[in-house]
């Protein structure tokens, strides 16, 4: 008996209900993704207070060529004044009598890391200061803006700063300029091309964005560990160009009349830790330059910090040390550099204790 062909396969319902069953699962994907979205988002609104990214605080500036705080921005953590500065309304022009301080800087005077304007350790340098001296007005303005180097800061004083006419200058730099200069340094000897960009997914989705930062800092502690396109050493003109920018910057702020307060740089990696605990607090320094490793992390700080040294003692200003008495931990540093509410509070109390250590500094709010 001769065998029948198969009869023709007839797959048209089930052929529909696995095209049904591939869309059903492609929006359950989605749904999830959209709800882990709004997860992310609602954690980021809990911390600072707006749903965005950080980003969303800052734009170009067509006169100075900066990305600066947008005037009027405000999140429950943070409040950017109609000048385009965080920290409260100051009055333009200076009121007679007045006295004004201006605190010059990156990421580390904006402290967008801390829960408000009022924990920023600026506010409370000015804050203590207006207790000791109660019967001197006095107001600030912090001139900190994320990702800004010294040549910025100048650029920023002369044309943004000026009008306002502080009376004393706490200028507090060292790391975005660093990072300028060790990548400059890792591109000639071709350890370092440019900085990793965030994806279109990325600037769009709070999600992704997190997760590529996160893969990246993990991927970057992974090669920390194994050494992998890491510098040997840091070369003998280190700081040099540091040096001579913040003399520029100095002789900016005498030149309109201010006196001047260098600040040491503080980080939480330190001499005195275990390689394994260096390791995780250089994590988000090593963000930016990945080609360093925890040691020469410590020795680049601490070469900035005697240019820091020289610089004050060069040009007259006072100088504020005992960068290691804000403890180098997760309690008081949010990541490498940023510090915590309770750094913030530790960096205002040393900057404190050091302008009253200055004969300097009392002679003139005595005066």
């Amino acid at each position: 008996m001769t065998d029948l062909p198969y009869p023709p396969k007839d797959d048209g319902p089930r052929g529909k209900d696995g095209l049904k069953s591939f869309w059903v699962t492609m929006i359950i994907i989605l749904l999830s993704l959209l709800m882990v979205e709004g997860v992310v988002r609602l954690r980021q609104w809990w911390a600072y207070g707006s749903a965005g990214t950080l980003e969303d605080a800052y734009h170009d500036d067509r006169q100075t060529g900066l990305r600066i705080p947008i005037a009027q921005y405000e999140s429950r953590s943070t409040k950017i004044n109609t000048l385009g500065f965080r920290g409260p309304e100051i009055p333009v022009p200076k009121p007679e009598g007045m006295l004004r301080l201006a605190f010059v800087g990156g990421s580390t005077t904006y402290c967008a890391e801390a829960s408000s304007n009022d924990t920023v350790w600026p506010h409370l340098v000015w804050k203590k200061l207006q207790e000791i001296y109660p019967t001197v007005p006095m107001d600030y303005v912090n001139a900190g803006i994320p990702g800004l180097s010294v040549p910025a800061s100048l650029k920023d004083l002369q044309q943004r700063v000026k009008p306002l006419h502080p009376d004393i200058f706490i200028i507090y730099h060292a790391s975005n300029d660093m990072s300028w200069e060790a990548r400059k340094i890792a591109k000639e000897r071709g350890l370092f091309d440019k900085a990793q960009e965030t994806s279109v997914l990325g600037r769009y989705s709070l999600f992704w964005f997190l997760a590529e930062k996160n893969f990246r800092l993990w991927e970057l502690k992974r090669q920390a560990e194994q050494g992998v396109n890491r510098l040997d050493a840091l070369p003998s003109t280190f700081g040099a160009e540091f040096e001579r920018n913040l003399h520029e910057l100095i002789q900016e702020a005498k030149n309109q009349g201010g006196l001047v307060v260098l600040v040491k740089w503080s980080q939480q990696m330190r001499e005195d830790h275990s390689d394994t605990k260096n390791l995780e607090a250089s994590v988000s320094s090593l963000y930016y330059m990945p080609f360093m490793t925890p040691r020469l992390l410590i020795q680049g700080f601490g070469i900035y910090n005697q240019a820091i040294e020289r610089t004050a003692l060069d040009t007259g200003s006072i100088l504020i040390g005992d960068e290691n008495s804000i403890p180098g931990d997760p309690l008081h540093f949010n990541d490498s550099i940023h510090f915590t509410d309770a750094g913030n509070q530790s960096m205002a109390d040393r900057v404190i204790k050091g302008l009253l250590a200055s004969e300097t500094f009392r002679r003139r709010m005595e005066r």
